[in-house]
């Protein structure tokens, strides 16, 4: 089986360009994620690299299968401010960690939440997993393996994901539409939701 993350490094290179900045995090039990920062203009973009490396499997399944199983990386992106988007490294990648601490399979639809803000002064804790397949393709892997999904995060507020909870991720997503919401402003308020 041929290493996947060099080659989910090299789709995430040809999307976005070379990366202007990668940090590591490691946590106990856990192999290594990294995350990657691309600028694009006035938007910062970070992925993380190494959620891929294993299949994410369902926390019921009596036996891991260490081939077969959906496989993807996140991909965040801001608009660059004053803020301190930097810092939403280590929140990126304890989300990324989550398959593997958690057994949890992440999917679009679903909402993650860090538990505090995603970077310091930020009104988001949570984010919610949209369709992948807009900025970076899937990448297709040798059968029997499933092929890597770039999910893209669009940060939440926690009244956001409040009224996801009860009303479903593609309520929340007309919301933001009919609003003419920015999901990429780093530090922009709480939708109307009435």
């Amino acid at each position: 089986m041929a290493d996947v993350l060099p080659l989910v490094e090299a789709r995430l290179r040809t999307a976005l360009g070379e990366p202007d900045a990668r940090a590591a995090v490691t946590f106990l039990g856990t192999e290594r994620i990294e995350v990657l920062r691309f600028h694009e203009g006035d938007i910062v973009r970070y992925a993380t690299l190494g959620m891929s490396a294993q299949p994410m499997t369902d926390p019921t399944a009596m036996l891991a299968d260490p081939v077969k199983g959906p496989r993807a990386e996140l991909v965040l992106s801001v608009r660059a401010a004053d803020a301190e988007t930097d810092k939403v490294l280590r929140p990126l990648a304890v989300l990324a960690a989550s398959p593997q601490v958690e057994g949890l399979v992440v999917t679009p639809g679903a909402s993650l939440d860090v538990g505090e803000p995603l970077w310091p002064g930020a009104p988001f804790t949570s984010v919610l997993v949209a369709e992948p397949g807009g900025l970076v393709e899937d990448l297709e892997l040798d059968e029997p393996m499933d092929p890597v999904r770039f999910l893209p995060l669009l940060p939440m507020t926690p009244n956001e994901a409040a009224w996801k909870r009860v009303h479903g991720a593609q309520a929340l997503q007309e919301k933001w539409l009919a609003q003419g919401t920015d999901l990429r402003d780093p530090s922009r308020r709480s939708v109307p939701l009435e």
